[in-house]
């Protein structure tokens, strides 16, 4: 087999591969095999008609044309480890030449990682946000911790913003009851404007067992856009009442026996959280200065799949969520084109600092271990909620174990860079990344011992929120991965 590479631009090039027919005879021994199951012939059992008579019967120029589609992606396959490329994504493959027991050439057009050097990552400088809490700050989380205390009690008076009511809804569209837009039962906090637009306005001077109509737009469901008569009820109308900020309180909300030892507490707690994101601090913009420092070409194809596929996710995202892409632009105050140039410019830093932190891993012969690969297993599912065996065989079904083991060696030259890098505090403090990490293990132990237990009387609702993530594979550095179809330890 010959084999010649052709440089298209710094990101793609263009294989030449010619081959006799001589070493095309393991493709054709199994197309034969194959054919010979497929069709009948008389006088012969399934699977053993000979050469000559498939042939005759199918036509030799189907049996090549058949021995050459199974051939070609192994001579590919063959050819990019010949020449050493890194390819990304699928070669456009061109049969140019095909004589019958003479010879077949074909080429290959495909993107391959950019050839470049990632120097002056030694002594980068960052700079992060102080450590220490504010007293503004300690303050905010104790009356957060207040209001999860807090109870809901009749208010004895009509509606008020801020007020916690139970309501029915039910909707009509000229005159007609819509039985698919009624509710009962809805607890609802007056002013948050998180349901239909007018109800806040028409709940507030409302008393209990009182309803009313008003007029809205529906949204969402089969009646979206269309003008309707809401009929509210209101069943009950609370307030919250807020604990003293006394011992008593510190004893009923936390382990400690006064506000002083609840507050030092506090603020330990979020100093130890402000050192952990001091951490993702100084990877961010040391990543970002190193990125920003390097020149490296990408390939279009590459970025396009990178764009597409932040696209979807935050599609999916909005539709689990219940709203439309024109309601998120408007509460990120972003126009259509202002929303499409962020996810390029996004999409375009990302490929580029995952290509940067390959190419680094390469440079300064970094991989993953069995055990490494295991431990990030086993901290994804813990994220996900989810068993390390069950993301352990997603991952194997779904042929994304090369992902994860990208994950990890990146995370790994990521943290080589942090490691030379010089990080101080907006005070002029040297942060030392060993007593970084120490704290990001105290806080993420801290928050799982700080989930309040419950107690007795009517809580008013907390609100929640949920952390998504998103991960980069647009390329991936050289190296074995480890096989993760089994997580136990």
């Amino acid at each position: 087999m010959k084999t010649d590479v052709e440089e298209i631009s710094p990101t793609r090039v263009k294989l030449t591969v010619e081959v006799p027919f001589e070493e095309l005879e393991h493709a054709f021994d199994e197309t034969y095999k194959s054919l010979a199951k497929q069709v009948r012939i008389k006088g012969f059992r399934p699977g053993k008609a000979p050469a000559r008579l498939i042939d005759r019967y199918v036509g030799r120029g189907a049996v090549v044309s058949e021995a050459v589609n199974h051939a070609v992606p192994e001579l590919y396959n063959q050819a990019v480890q010949e020449k050493e490329l890194f390819t990304l994504g699928q070669p456009d493959v061109e049969v140019t030449k095909l004589e019958d027991n003479e010879e077949l050439a074909f080429t290959a057009e495909v993107d391959v990682r950019p050839s470049f050097e990632v120097t002056g990552y030694e002594g980068l400088e960052v700079t992060v946000d102080d450590a220490e809490a504010t007293e503004e700050q300690v303050e905010e989380q104790i009356a957060n911790l207040r209001e999860r205390f807090s109870t809901l009690i009749g208010a004895g008076r009509p509606a008020q913003t801020g007020d916690h009511l139970s309501i029915d809804l039910s909707a009509a569209v000229d005159g007609e009851k819509l039985d698919d837009v009624q509710a009962s039962g809805i607890s609802y906090e007056v002013g948050t404007n998180t349901m239909l637009e007018g109800l806040d306005d028409t709940l507030v001077g409302m008393s209990e067992g009182e309803s009313a109509t008003f007029s809205t737009t529906l949204v969402g469901g089969e009646h979206e856009g269309k003008e309707a008569d809401v009929t509210v009820t209101v069943h009950s109308v609370k307030v919250k009442e807020l604990p003293e900020l006394d011992d008593e309180f510190a004893q009923m909300a936390s382990e400690f026996d006064t506000m002083a030892e609840l507050r030092e507490d506090v603020r330990s707690r979020l100093e130890s959280t402000r050192r952990m994101q001091q951490l993702s601090q100084a990877r961010d913009k040391a990543l970002e200065q190193l990125v920003e420092s390097i020149d490296v070409p990408l390939p279009d194809a590459v970025v396009e799949d990178e764009v597409k596929r932040r696209r979807e996710s935050l599609e999916n995202q909005l539709e689990q969520s219940g709203l439309t892409k024109e309601s998120y632009l408007e509460s990120q105050g972003q126009s259509e084109e202002e929303f499409d140039e962020e996810l390029n410019k996004g999409a375009h830093t990302a490929v580029k600092a995952g290509f940067v932190l390959d190419q680094l891993a390469l440079q300064e012969d970094l991989s993953a271990d069995q055990s490494e690969l295991t431990q990030y297993v086993v901290e994804q599912a813990q994220r996900m909620g989810v068993s390390p065996d069950q993301l352990a065989q997603h991952l194997v079904e779904n042929n994304q174990i090369r992902t994860a083991y990208t994950e990890v060696v990146r995370a790994k030259a990521m943290d080589l860079v942090l490691s030379k890098a010089v990080v101080t505090d907006e005070s002029g403090n040297v942060i030392e990344q060993e007593t970084q990490e120490e704290d990001s293990e105290d806080s993420e132990s801290s928050q799982e011992d700080s989930q309040d237990e419950e107690s007795g009387g009517e809580r008013a609702e907390q609100p929640s929120a949920t952390e998504g993530s998103s991960d980069e594979d647009e390329a991936e550095p050289a190296g074995e991965a480890p096989d993760v179809a089994s997580t136990k330890e």
